[in-house]
């Protein structure tokens, strides 16, 4: 005897884009109160140190490399549910890019934060806005440097909705 989907119970392991049955889902937060949210993403690019001079000195023939990253990164942010299937729309109240070029480890350190005052949390949008933001550098730097490495992209601080406040250490090496 064939059984059906729902006596075959797929379990979720409490990843809530899946429904009992296994299938994707936009996550109901119709029921949820509106809570001030904010989340802090963080990773870094490594490149040639030549590469981090042209980027300190703003000789970069695509102009200002930072500045149009940090622009990226905001529109990201703002562009999330458009790149990412099952994530709400969301009218964000802040978006903040901001850059710190480590020489030591020839890398540009990026870090964004987003806040909104809603129902659902904003970590996939600060993450898109770090990764656009690194993305953005690579492709103004690549003419002279192709081996650029993205890395290290996590959130590292979360406030708001039902996990209240937490936060990670952040590794020395970043």
């Amino acid at each position: 005897m064939s059984k059906t989907m729902s006596e075959n119970h797929l379990p979720n392991d409490g990843l809530t884009h899946f429904d009992a049955h296994g299938q994707a889902h936009m996550v109901d937060v119709g029921g949820k109160a509106p809570t001030h949210r904010v989340a802090v993403a963080e990773g870094r690019i490594v490149m040639q140190p030549a590469t981090l001079e042209i980027i300190k000195k703003g000789t970069a023939k695509k102009g200002d490399v930072l500045g149009v990253a940090r622009i990226a990164g905001i529109l990201a942010a703002k562009q999330t549910s458009n790149l990412i299937p099952l994530c709400h729309p969301l009218a964000l109240t802040r978006v903040a890019v901001n850059f710190e070029v480590l020489p030591a480890e020839n890398a540009v350190r990026c870090e964004a934060t987003v806040e909104l005052h809603g129902k659902t949390g904003v970590e996939m949008e600060a993450l898109t806005a770090v990764q656009i933001s690194l993305l953005t550098i690579y492709d103004m730097c690549k003419a002279v440097d192709k081996g650029m490495v993205m890395e290290g992209v996590k959130v590292v601080e979360k406030q708001g909705g039902k996990s209240g406040f937490w936060s990670i250490e952040t590794p020395k090496h970043l």
